[in-house]
């Protein structure tokens, strides 16, 4: 209708004006058609001309929104909920406790873990107690060896000497003890290494086992305690002392960041405006959650992909017959200043237009004059979509909340 009324003004009034007061003629309801003919088709050709223009230069659309992500509040291990820090609608911060599970046999495990270290601890005193012992036993074992070796060399040379003062059996007896205090004191020595290899390698491998599984009874333990994983609002949070929550099936509730919503407006643009939406466009936005309000923006991002081009890997091949739904070109959009988006409630309805900007092609001198003239003129036609998203700005509180029956 804004655009009829503008084309309106450069052609069928101009063509009134001169037939009647230069033609002079009566224009009635019925010769209107006769007498304004040239006026009326020429305003419905410019009209369309200008809607073209309009709507495929500036792209505007009804479907924007200020989407946001959710973090829902999921135990790593499932259990019986013991205890509850927050409640519905709080804020926290990040790492701060929100429900407890019972810890009854992930307790016991880090205490059966704790027991087990003792115990290698407890190993390791023995162990050196034992090591001192073997000490002790080289020392006894190398004086017995000494002793016997004396011995046997003393009646060695007492036969060289004298063959009837030591009797062959004598020798033999002594050689077979000699022999026997050398094997012991190679058995205290090996007894000596045993104890050095449990203490320096064994026991502390045990230990190191040990304190892995103390360490991972800990961090079963900390799975019980539910965090704030991110700051936010705890929403849809309704459970209580003795609830059953699991990862799989029933989680506590819902965490939404703080800052949810609160940075970029997703907005749906029709394909055949794609090649016209570009990165850097200004823009503007109107939302129901904050009426008679123009947020001035900008386009920060454009998805090069339509999503309901995409496809899964299955058993069955793709039939393309059967995606009647026809995409939309996704675009985000940033507020231009700071604080543009303060007011807004994350998750409004909004709408959204785009200007197009071709002040650096006109500075640039590579167009001809008549170039220059019809990039400003397709400029300049934003007007029209600037001055309809500001009408339905002003329009949405009445036509939601008295039109619309409220």
């Amino acid at each position: 209708m804004l655009e009829v009324m503008l084309c309106s003004l450069v052609t069928l009034l101009p063509d009134y004006l001169f037939r009647r007061f230069v033609q002079g003629k009566r224009i009635t309801f019925y010769s209107v058609w006769f007498d304004l003919r040239w006026g009326i088709v020429t305003c419905l050709m410019l009209t369309v001309t200008l809607l073209t223009v309009v709507f495929y230069f500036h792209p505007a659309t009804q479907i924007a929104t200020l989407s946001f992500r959710t973090v829902p509040i999921v135990p790593e291990v499932g259990g019986r909920v013991a205890e509850v820090y927050v409640r519905q609608g709080q804020t926290v911060e990040a790492g701060a406790p929100l429900v407890r599970l019972d810890s009854a046999k992930q307790e016991s495990a880090l205490t059966a873990a704790r027991a087990k270290i003792a115990e290698i601890e407890a190993e390791m005193t023995v162990a050196r107690v034992d090591l001192q012992t073997s000490d002790a036993r080289i020392r006894e074992a190398r004086a017995n060896n000494q002793q016997a070796q004396d011995e046997l060399q003393t009646k060695q040379e007492l036969k060289r000497r004298n063959d009837n003062v030591v009797s062959n059996r004598e020798l033999e007896r002594l050689e077979n003890t000699a022999a026997g205090a050398q094997a012991a004191l190679a058995a205290a020595i090996a007894q000596q290494e045993t104890a050095q290899a449990r203490i320096a390698v064994q026991l502390p491998a045990a230990k190191a086992s040990a304190e892995a599984a103390l360490a991972q009874a800990q961090v079963e333990l900390d799975k019980t305690m539910i965090r704030a994983g991110i700051a936010g609002h705890v929403e849809q949070f309704a459970v209580r002392v003795g609830d059953l929550v699991n990862p799989f099936m029933r989680p506590a509730g819902v965490l939404i960041p703080a800052d949810a919503g609160r940075r970029a407006i997703q907005a749906a643009f029709t394909q055949i405006e794609a090649p016209s939406l570009k990165v850097g466009m200004i823009g503007e936005v109107s939302c129901l959650s904050k009426p008679w309000t123009i947020i001035p923006v900008v386009v920060t991002d454009v998805q090069d992909f339509v999503a309901t081009g995409q496809f899964r890997t299955s058993d069955q091949l793709v039939d393309l017959s059967q995606a009647i739904r026809v995409g939309s070109v996704l675009v985000f959009m940033e507020p231009l200043y700071e604080g543009g988006f303060e007011g807004l409630v994350p998750g409004s309805n909004c709408s959204a237009n785009a200007y197009s900007n071709h002040h650096d092609e006109i500075a640039s001198g590579k167009h001809s004059a008549l170039g220059r003239f019809a990039l400003h003129a397709i400029d300049a036609t934003g007007v029209v979509h600037a001055a309809i998203l500001r009408i339905q700005a002003i329009m949405a509180p009445i036509k939601v909340l008295v039109l619309s029956g409220h």
